[in-house]
């Protein structure tokens, strides 16, 4: 089973996939807790080409690197992983870059860019995805006194067009995307996953 955790830059997504993580280890289900971009050595390194604040990429040229970086993800470690009945964490996954990159820096249409990033993963999609959602204003009040990647220095206005398009998503896809009010404290947030992810048949076919 693969769950993909989403939401722009301070929403939380980060904390609630390795509560998540830690809990259904505890369980005794085998969990692999991956980020994107990164989670092989390749993937890594394109990471921090992408995140570096001195690098000048060209927007579509982004688009590519994450999607490489992804491919790579993809196709060494999560389907071997799904094959072999494993629970799969994403802390991102496609849908951040149909956000950020379509919505973000509005590179193409958030259509087209959807079912290119199906060829980027060979059709391999998420079995639920939960969407934290947070304002701007929130989120960069969270990120507040650490160091700015150069993805997170993007403003305001970026962002907010980022949320819209995971709106849009969450919207066509609401049978796979749970959109989660990532203003609630951390704890219940965690909660609603749980009482949802207990419900799924995906997941409960892993438990046989």
């Amino acid at each position: 089973m693969i769950i993909s955790f989403e939401g722009i830059d301070g929403s939380g997504k980060s904390t609630q996939a390795q509560i998540l993580a830690d809990r259904l280890e505890h369980e005794g289900r085998t969990v692999h807790l991956v980020r994107e971009p990164g989670g092989t050595v390749v993937s890594e390194h394109i990471r921090s080409i992408l995140l570096d604040v001195k690098s000048e990429i060209d927007p579509f040229a982004e688009m590519l690197l994450y999607s490489a970086a992804r491919a790579q993800l993809v196709r060494t470690r999560l389907r071997p992983y799904r094959d072999a009945g494993d629970v799969i964490i994403c802390d991102r996954f496609y849908d951040s870059t149909v956000a950020y990159q379509g919505g973000g820096r509005q590179i193409a249409d958030l259509a087209w860019l959807d079912q290119f990033q199906l060829h980027v993963t060979g059709g391999l999609v998420p079995d639920r995805t939960y969407l934290i959602r947070v304002s701007t204003e929130i989120g960069m009040r969270r990120q507040q006194g650490r160091t700015a990647d150069r993805m997170e220095r993007l403003g305001s206005a970026f962002f907010d067009r980022v949320i819209k398009a995971y709106d849009d998503l969450a919207e066509k896809h609401s049978d796979r995307i749970l959109l989660i009010d990532g203003d609630q404290p951390v704890d219940l947030i965690a909660e609603v996953v749980k009482a949802d992810l207990a419900q799924l048949p995906a997941f409960l076919e892993g438990l046989g």
